[in-house]
């Protein structure tokens, strides 16, 4: 994700290597050969799929993710240490996290020149383990699925919060960090940028909002560590057991965590379910699911609850604030995504009544043994169709 505390437009920050220079570093810092190397999407930094191995054989080569930090953010090397050492932490406590490989010289990362651009910029370099899987924005996620993923979210920074103990933890309390929910009053000095358009009257919207219901109350959401970007690209879901004819799936991997920072319990289940409505053809009726999958862990209290539908919306504002800095917007928030999340919040209450099966939802999984619902859903979307 981007970074929010940003001060240089993206084109001179973002690494600018080749595959031939990527294969060299993982010889240089790692000493590895790369057998194969391959780009992979990134929105900040820049991302390599390498198949390594000790002699340059290719049989046998284990595959790995070259990970190249933004100059801009790799002056912050307190902060990438604690991404990594919390990535560590939570591949030992069972959860689907890359690990790092370490350097030559016993190191989790290693700075480094390079690239083509201009000056001598820095960049973090790190070998992280390859997680096998395919987004979940490229399937059509089963309601087990969205409510799996709600408990991961709420699982995840449960044991970050309760368990990570490291000395550059500290680095997390990030003030200025637009991508922390906290901090979403922040994007008004970004909402010139945008002109006079529908982006900009939603952002205002939402900014407003914000201001006027959640400020008031922040301080009694329940504080935590978020992971703080579990968008649809950053989950990864292999082929699981069938259960009668629809397809299952289980999460094989969590990437990206770049937008770490502490925040609140409530914040992750916003970010979980408004990234989980993107590609969905019914996006108010998804985070019911996944929202009875975070509260199988973590409960919301009565004042989460009220605000989650407000938060759910503000993970999307930043992006159009940030897009004269960012001349490739984000691949999971390009404009037609913006522009199908905004209508909802344009319409009258009447027009938004999946939100109040929200609750209902959650009490089905509980009794259910969270199995499949779909008999509650159908009932459900009848009676709506019926007022």
């Amino acid at each position: 994700m981007a970074s929010g505390d940003r001060r240089q437009p993206q084109a001179a920050t973002k690494p600018a290597f080749g595959e031939e220079e990527a294969a060299e570093l993982v010889d240089k810092v790692f000493g590895l050969k790369a057998v194969w190397v391959r780009p992979l999407p990134s929105y900040d930094d820049q991302n390599f799929h390498v198949k390594v191995s000790d002699g340059g054989e290719a049989e046998g080569a284990e595959e790995y993710v070259l990970k190249i930090t933004n100059s801009e953010d790799s002056q912050q090397p307190a902060l990438i240490e604690a991404q990594t050492r919390a990535m560590v932490f939570l591949s030992a406590h069972g959860f689907p996290s890359a690990t790092p490989r370490l350097t030559k010289d016993g190191g989790i990362m290693s700075v480094q020149e390079g690239g083509s651009r201009p000056g001598n910029q820095k960049y973090v370099v790190r070998l992280l383990t390859y997680l096998p899987g395919t987004p979940v924005a490229k399937i059509a996620a089963p309601t087990q699925l969205l409510y799996d993923i709600g408990k991961l979210a709420a699982s995840l920074d449960k044991a970050l919060t309760e368990q990570f103990h490291h000395p550059s933890v500290s680095s997390l309390h990030r003030g200025q960090f637009i991508w922390n929910l906290a901090n979403v009053p922040l994007l008004e000095q970004y909402v010139d940028a945008l002109g006079q358009n529908e982006y900009r009257e939603v952002v205002e919207w939402v900014i407003q909002q914000f201001k006027e219901k959640v400020t008031p109350k922040i301080s009694s959401f329940r504080p935590c560590i978020n992971h703080g970007d579990l968008n649809d690209h950053n989950i990864l879901v292999v082929p699981g057991s069938p259960r009668g004819a629809a397809p299952q799936y289980r999460v094989s991997g969590v990437l990206d965590f770049s937008d770490m920072s502490y925040g609140r319990y409530v914040f992750e289940a916003a970010i979980a379910i408004m990234y989980m409505m993107v590609e969905s053809a019914e996006p108010l009726r998804v985070g019911g699911h996944v929202l009875a999958g975070f509260e199988s862990v973590v409960p919301l209290t009565g004042g989460e609850r009220a605000a989650l539908f407000l938060l759910a919306r503000c993970p999307a504002a930043p992006a159009p604030c940030l897009e004269d800095m960012t001349p490739e917007p984000p691949y999971f928030l390009q404009k037609a995504a913006c522009t199908r999340l905004s209508m909802p919040w344009r319409q009258s209450d009447t027009r938004v009544l999946a939100w109040a099966s929200w609750p209902t939802m959650v009490f089905c999984w509980l009794q259910r043994g969270a199995t499949f619902i779909s008999s509650s859903m159908r009932f459900s979307s009848q009676k709506r169709s019926t007022n």
